[in-house]
């Protein structure tokens, strides 16, 4: 899969300029970060729980 460069990434930038305007693209940008950000949250939620689940297993064999 190629990797964007810079020219590729200020392409991207300048169509989506054109397509939603100077007004609605700080918006926009700020509803992505946003985005990312709860995603980001939960994917360490889930992270954090399948290692207290191994720490149980792992305390659990440690009993027997």
């Amino acid at each position: 899969m190629p990797t964007l460069g810079f020219g590729s990434l200020l392409l991207i930038a300048f169509v989506a300029l054109l397509i939603f305007g100077p007004k609605k693209l700080p918006d926009l940008g700020k509803a992505v970060g946003n985005s990312l950000r709860e995603f980001k949250n939960a994917t360490k939620g889930l992270a954090d729980d399948e290692e207290d689940d191994v720490k149980k297993i792992e305390k659990k064999d440690e009993v027997k």
